[in-house]
């Protein structure tokens, strides 16, 4: 297939500085589609191949993403004036001249290409950007510019104040050479998620179930119980000892299970296999993340498996993972059309 014609970066690049729309109310009609940050680094190299694989299985806009800072003058007079307008010409002929970068290496990608040069913070950027996409994609460390350093800015504001699921792309994530790159990854690996049974964490839930779906794969449900070290309210009512706890997991396990069997019947006879377990649940979706095509978490939780704000669970896991991770927001059930089993 002949690769469609890519945008003319001086004319087709839209600038934005403040006006942004509302977001629209399916993630699936999202003009942006897949939307990537891009600054030239490794890191957004392997971002940028990611997207373009999501943008092909879900046949949707690939959007390549940078942004550059206005300078401030120094002094309110005419000299200082002319140098800082002179900077902004070299830092956005710079973010234009990488835009243009990352159209090269989509050469060999089939599908819609849009870009879009950002006036301002990088992680703002992303995040306004991100109430039109479908998907945001980052890479976990990059130049510093836009990436920012590792869970610095982007790859740490984006997840937890994203107006849509956003994946962070590991370090060492392949990508592959050639045409055949940009090719869906086909494997048996599963999709795991974290779960604590919570409404946020039903999103979550829904999301991996349908990216689970497009992969044709199956879905892992991880429930993580908090040892007793860590006991707090939710443990406060029961008599402390070993047994006690593991009545407490088998109860739970059996819940699980059959919420498992309900996503299954949801999604068209999914496989979902589940699991609970008494530990620290950051370091089980660490341990999995390496064998999971995907690792889905929300980006904060609370009862049997808490975190706060990409504080605990997200932040460690996003830290440590050795796959692509990928973080969903609050997002609003209804509107966002992730028909939920249990509706607000």
């Amino acid at each position: 297939m002949t690769p469609p014609q890519r945008p003319d970066i001086s004319q087709e690049v839209v600038m934005h500085d403040v006006e942004h729309t509302s977001p629209t109310p399916d993630l699936a009609s999202r003009p942006l589609g897949v939307l990537v940050g891009y600054d030239g680094s490794d890191q957004a190299m392997k971002a940028l191949v990611y997207a373009a694989r999501a943008a092909r299985r879900a046949d949707c806009p690939l959007t390549v993403a940078t942004a550059f800072t206005v300078p401030a003058s120094a002094q309110p007079n005419l000299g200082s004036l002319a140098a800082a307008t002179s900077e902004t010409q070299q830092r956005e002929a710079i973010a234009k001249a990488l835009l243009q970068e990352a159209l090269g290496h989509l050469a060999d990608f089939d599908g819609q290409v849009l870009t879009r040069l950002e006036v301002g913070d990088a992680a703002g950027a992303m995040v306004r950007l991100s109430s039109q996409a479908r998907l945001a994609v980052v890479g976990a460390r990059g130049r510093g510019g836009f990436v920012g350093r590792l869970l610095g800015s982007v790859s740490s504001a984006l997840p937890a104040h994203a107006h849509c699921p956003t994946v962070v792309v590991p370090r060492d994530y392949d990508i592959g050479e050639g045409e055949a790159r940009f090719a869906p990854v086909e494997s048996e690996a599963p999709v795991v998620v974290g779960v604590d049974r919570s409404e946020r964490s039903e999103i979550a839930l829904q999301i991996a179930a349908l990216a689970a779906a497009a992969r044709q794969t199956t879905l892992h449900m991880l429930v993580v119980m908090p040892p007793p070290e860590n006991w707090g309210g939710w443990y406060a009512s029961l008599m402390p000892g070993t047994d006690v706890i593991e009545q407490e997991r088998k109860e739970l396990e059996k819940e699980v299970a059959a919420d498992a069997a309900a996503v299954s019947a949801q999604h068209d006879g999914l496989p979902v296999t589940s699991e609970v377990l008494v530990s620290d649940a950051a370091s089980e979706l660490i341990a999995r993340s390496g064998r999971a095509q995907l690792t889905v978490v929300g980006t904060r939780g609370h009862g049997r498996m808490a975190s706060a704000l990409l504080g605990s669970v997200s932040r460690t896991l996003l830290m440590h993972a050795e796959g692509p991770v990928l973080v969903v927001p609050d997002l609003d059930p209804v509107r966002n059309a992730v028909n939920p089993r249990h509706p607000r």
